[in-house]
């Protein structure tokens, strides 16, 4: 279709409607936001100029997704209820479609419209946070992230719907597992569908798309002064930057495109910030700057608790965050609401279970610096945290009081009032640092040593549990070996019929002719006797007539068995053998003493093997028990660190049931 030239309503000013579909179009000269109908033409009133964010798109960038072709036409900001604004940007698709590509804290969702039923949506008044909506096209149910109430602010190009600056609306934002993100736009009746995804720059084949001047004015910071005192303050996020403190003052101030405004006084901080605002490090892969400090605090069981939050900021990455806790340190980033799965205590992430630790109320007690939105002192949140060592995952949910979207008839008011709530839920994920390492970063000299154990620190001696597997595997194959490829070599077998001597004991003494023993093998003898609820001892030994050496042992026979009460019983064997160190090699005499029990019928009989390299399970559970004494002792600190770290939890795998 060719582009229809017309004249502005407002101004008489040429208005270009390239894109047979766009609906409005804003003319350059009077920031008039100019509807097209069937026959004329409708000025829906000025819009304001945009603020600029600091996007490294613009109007007229070409791009291509999923190798269709599109062109950004158009853009409006949108103001969000709680402050803070987003880009939207409209582009037009070479098939036809439009996709609406919203742009937030540095992150880009593309999304494109979808015919639904009607009776298939929820209402509104029927969404909860964090739950489920299965009614959406799509293979998983996406998870209601957001209600919220935007208002149209500035625009520029070429629009797809009916833009009227000034107008409010109602929404919800649906987060999915994979990146997949949907809006319910309900500013109508039906409520109008938008499905996609989180896309990046090199998705969209816009990854060289960069504002040179706007990028330039990220880094240069903005100066202002203070309208309280009058003193200079620094933006240095101007694009992002919601609310800021004077340092010299200790105001609280808004800040509108640019401007500011006098909130009120805040009380003296009761913590002076460790990172310095304005210090630059470099910690986790990226360069940061510490643009605000925020002390929060909660309460349990009566006693209130508090920690420190620094806010981080590079033009290129976004916000993060650096959280300070009883000297422990946090590195957080967020992460997409349906990405994570909260059932009853846990919650699963990216393959993982992170067990609960904390579910409280928390309460911002004092801020200093900038922040991209309007945070109040006392402002307050439902705040629970998930652990994974060194992982700490925190959801953070907030509702806001029924109020009715503006330009609405007294009965629609009313019914918003009864049943609109609004709230986001934000999930972050946090990731345990070390004090040096942040010491480091920001060069703030030594910082004291943490008290206790973080909730999400990893126990520093855990390897050993990994070397001590290995040796125990290894010492098992080498003795699996030894037994397998041990000679096992019998050199002696004979068995003895002894008669008791007269005017003697039971007892009798025998020799053997000399047996060839080989040097650097362990020797088992062992003795079996058919004693029957009695006994035959062996005291023997290897004598050596040329060396004199004399090895003894001693070797016990018995058995009894029988009945009582409680059934059957029996101890001891026929068989018993021992173990000998290897002797020199050479010919050795086996000198045997037998003696036996009285009721064990004469003529006695006993039989003796001698065996040599002989593989022995006593050695392997020895070498066993060597290697695991420091294991052991690492684990018994072990448990008591991982109690230490759970002491401040209610959901405490150590505490009894």
């Amino acid at each position: 279709m060719s582009p229809v030239e017309v004249s502005c309503p407002a101004c008489g000013a040429p208005i270009t409607f390239r894109i047979g579909s766009s609906v409005v179009a804003v003319c350059e000269f009077c920031k008039s936001a100019v509807a097209r109908g069937d026959k004329n033409l409708e000025d829906l009133g000025k819009v304001a100029d945009l603020v600029e964010t600091g996007s490294p798109l613009d109007v007229g960038l070409k791009g291509a997704y999923h190798g269709v072709g599109f062109e950004l036409t158009g853009r409006a900001q949108l103001g969000h209820e709680a402050g803070g604004m987003w880009d939207e940007w409209y582009a037009a698709f070479s098939d036809g479609r439009w996709g609406w590509l919203a742009e937030a804290q540095g992150r880009f969702y593309l999304t494109f419209q979808i015919p639904m039923e009607t009776p298939q949506l929820p209402s509104l008044e029927n969404l909860e946070l964090g739950q489920p909506v299965a009614a959406l096209p799509g293979s998983v149910p996406l998870m209601v992230a957001e209600k919220g109430e935007a208002r149209a602010l500035g625009a520029r190009g070429e629009i797809p719907y009916r833009l009227t600056p000034g107008d409010t609306y109602y929404y919800a934002d649906l987060s999915g597992p994979h990146g997949e993100f949907a809006t319910l736009d309900y500013s109508g009746s039906p409520p109008v569908v938008f499905i996609g995804r989180e896309v990046s720059l090199n998705d969209l084949g816009l990854a060289g798309a960069t504002a040179p001047e706007r990028e330039a004015r990220h880094v240069a910071g903005v100066q202002l002064n203070c309208p309280k005192c009058g003193g200079p303050l620094d933006l240095r996020a101007p694009d992002q930057t919601e609310r800021v403190t004077c340092p010299n003052c200790s105001s609280l101030l808004d800040v509108n495109q640019g401007k500011l405004t006098f909130l009120n006084t805040l009380k003296p901080g009761k913590v002076v910030p460790v990172i310095p605002l304005g210090a630059t490090g470099e910690i986790l892969g990226g360069k940061y700057t510490a643009i605000g400090f925020m002390q929060r605090s909660v309460e349990i069981e009566g006693t209130r608790y508090y920690w420190e939050e620094y806010l981080l900021y590079n033009p290129q990455i976004g916000f993060r965050w650096l959280v300070h806790s009883d000297g422990q340190w946090d590195f957080v980033e967020p992460v997409p609401p349906g990405a994570v799965q909260p059932s009853n205590k846990y919650a699963s992430f990216n393959g993982q279970q992170f067990r609960m630790y904390q579910d409280e109320m928390a309460r911002v007690e004092y801020v200093s610096g900038e922040f991209y939105w309007k945070v109040t002192q006392g402002e307050t949140v439902r705040a629970i945290d998930y652990v994974h060592p060194p992982q700490m995952l925190s959801l953070e949910m907030s509702v806001n009081a029924a109020h009715p979207a503006r330009k609405q008839t007294p009965e629609q008011i009313a019914a918003h009032k009864r049943s609109v709530e609004t709230g986001e839920i934000n999930w972050s994920l946090g990731t345990y640092v070390d004090t040096r390492t942040v010491e480091r970063a920001f060069g703030i000299g030594k910082l004291p040593a943490a008290a206790k154990p973080a909730p999400n620190q990893v126990f520093p001696h855990k390897k050993i549990y990994k070397y001590w597997g290995l040796l125990t595997l290894a010492t098992f194959l080498l003795w699996l070996v030894i037994a397998i490829s041990a000679p096992d070599q019998k050199i002696f077998q004979q068995t003895f019929s002894l008669q008791p001597l007269p005017n003697a004991t039971s007892t009798q003494t025998v020799f053997t002719d000399p047996i060839e023993l080989h040097g650097n093998r362990n020797i088992q003898v062992t003795a079996s006797a058919p004693v029957s609820n009695s006994w035959l001892y062996v005291d023997g030994d290897f004598y050596n007539d040329k060396t004199g050496l004399d090895q003894s042992f001693e070797l016990p026979v018995e058995y009894y068995f029988g009945s009582d009460s409680d059934g059957s019983w029996s101890e001891g064997s026929t068989t018993n053998s021992v173990h000998i160190s290897a002797l020199p090699a050479d010919k050795y005499v086996l000198r045997l003493e037998v003696s036996w029990g009285d009721n064990y019928q004469a003529p006695a009989s006993v039989g003796v093997t001698v065996e040599q390299g002989v593989a022995r399970g006593t050695h392997l559970l020895f070498t066993l028990l060597a290697l695991s004494v420091i294991p052991v002792i690492v684990m018994i600190k072990h448990f008591n660190f991982s109690r230490r770290r759970w002491a401040d939890s209610k959901f405490s795998p150590f505490q009894s049931s």
